[in-house]
């Protein structure tokens, strides 16, 4: 018969099986420096024994933490931003944390609110996500507490910052295309403004420089990330060079579009022309006709890094700089090369 809840264990019984004082057994618990090794064991093994569950909010009272972080965001509606919250939320509930999430939609007065909010809450630390992976401006003065950036980059170079890898993205991309006797290779993508467009360029020319290939029509063809874009550059693309055997997109909604064109061209994807796409949405890269071979971003997982480099500021080691986490190229029958004439 299970234990009633006025019998539930306490932190008492635990200190009794293992025979030290209640103090003692609170530090091997919350795995304080003062605690014998020895000890330690014997405390833990008594509390597995008694399924001893420590209270949460007990545990802050004795760490001075409130084991919650606060989630500061620009644009929660962006489909970038639920797989990232989702890797940031699964990493707390490991560590049986807590997150509070503010969308301050991109006005500065909120983001000030949320932030004076989330610190009269007293959170342990912050994680602000950004929505397109470039350079935004630094919050970390007027926050007392450690803060990690996700798909942005601080303007501080003493901030923390982890962002998906852009140029290694697409040289993953561009380098997949050339194994597949690639020599016509062209670039539809969105507008120049975006950082992650402009690195995409550069790793782009550098892996066809690196084979002594150009790029196909000359320059790359920058526009919106939308379909509509994607079937006109496509067009546009087809008309200045009709040789083109290979198209890297800026995104699979681009990638999408190019597909539309090049089937009402008469050319057949990927027999006479490859796509490559790039962000693995599944509600176009899988959808398209044929599915796109595109560029995962791995979203889930870089909210997973950025809570684990969170957890190593809270433990008092403040890593600096930009962590770039690796992509993966996800092939499909975009860039397959059977019966390719």
């Amino acid at each position: 018969m299970g234990r009633r809840r006025s019998d539930a264990v306490t932190l008492s019984d635990v200190a009794r099986l293992a025979g030290v004082s209640i103090s003692t057994a609170s530090k091997a618990i919350n795995a304080r420096d003062e605690v014998a090794p020895a000890t330690r064991e014997r405390v833990l093994r008594a509390a597995a024994e008694l399924s001893f569950q420590p209270n949460a909010l007990a545990r802050g009272l004795i760490s001075g933490r409130t084991r919650t972080i606060g989630l500061l965001t620009d644009e929660l509606g962006g489909r970038f931003a639920i797989p990232i919250l989702l890797g940031v939320e699964n990493a707390l509930a490991n560590e049986q944390m807590s997150v509070l999430l503010c969308d301050a939609r991109g006005d500065a007065i909120r983001r000030r609110h949320y932030i004076s909010t989330l610190l009269a809450r007293q959170v342990d630390g912050f994680i602000v996500l950004g929505d397109d992976n470039d350079i935004r401006p630094s919050l970390t003065r007027d926050i007392p507490v450690p803060v990690v950036y996700v798909y942005c980059e601080s303007s501080d170079p003493e901030d923390l910052s982890v962002i998906a890898d852009d140029e290694g993205g697409a040289r993953l991309a561009v380098e997949h295309l050339v194994s597949l006797q690639r020599r016509r290779i062209g670039h539809i993508t969105g507008p120049q403004a975006y950082r992650a467009a402009r690195d995409r360029v550069t790793a782009l020319h550098r892996v066809l420089g690196e084979h002594g290939l150009g790029l196909a029509g000359g320059a790359p063809l920058y526009g919106e990330w939308s379909q509509r874009w994607g079937r006109h550059a496509a067009g546009m693309l087809l008309a200045t060079d009709p040789d083109v055997d290979a198209v890297f997109c800026g995104n699979d909604q681009i990638a999408t579009g190019v597909a539309d064109t090049l089937s009402h061209w008469g050319k057949r994807v990927p027999e006479d022309v490859a796509i490559v796409g790039y962000d693995n949405w599944e509600e176009f890269a899988a959808d398209c006709r044929p599915p796109l071979t595109t560029v995962d971003l791995d979203l889930e997982r870089l909210g997973t890094t950025a809570a684990r480099y969170l957890f190593e500021a809270l433990d008092g080691r403040r890593p600096s700089g930009v962590v770039r986490q690796p992509c993966r190229l996800v092939v499909r029958e975009s860039t397959s090369a059977v019966g390719r004439g």
